[in-house]
């Protein structure tokens, strides 16, 4: 499969996460879990509005993915948010993570495949 073809499926593929997680997940609020998760790493007084707040930010990362505006900054921004998320997910509300424990790995696979997708796979890294 050519690479460019293969980075630009990845690009889209890799916001469809954001924007599944952002609009249906926390926005829509169609699985609650990602409210109770917010509130009980951070408060349940304003856990719906906090939920909310953070699925409008995963909204405007879909915009600054397809926009490929500062694409390695947008990739480390990913990375840092993702990783950090899931290790504070992992010590303080695994019980109630989708697949527990276990997530922790599908994060990672998701951090490697930003990773691989903008500093290999980007027609920008590639030398003619």
């Amino acid at each position: 499969m050519n690479e460019n073809y293969l980075h630009t499926i990845l690009i889209y593929l890799i916001a469809c996460v954001w924007l599944i997680n952002g609009l249906f997940c926390k926005i829509f609020n169609l699985v609650p879990r990602h409210q109770q998760i917010v509130g009980e790493i951070v408060s349940n007084d304003y856990s719906r509005e906090l939920t909310f707040v953070i699925g409008m930010l995963e909204i405007a990362m879909v915009v600054w993915i397809l926009s490929n505006y500062k694409s390695k900054l947008n990739a480390i921004t990913q990375i840092v948010i993702v990783s950090i998320m899931n290790v504070i997910e992992f010590m303080i509300t695994s019980d109630i993570l989708l697949w527990g424990k276990l997530n922790i790995v599908f994060a990672t696979l998701f951090v490697f495949i930003v990773y691989v997708n903008e500093f290999k796979l980007s027609p920008k890294n590639i030398v003619a």
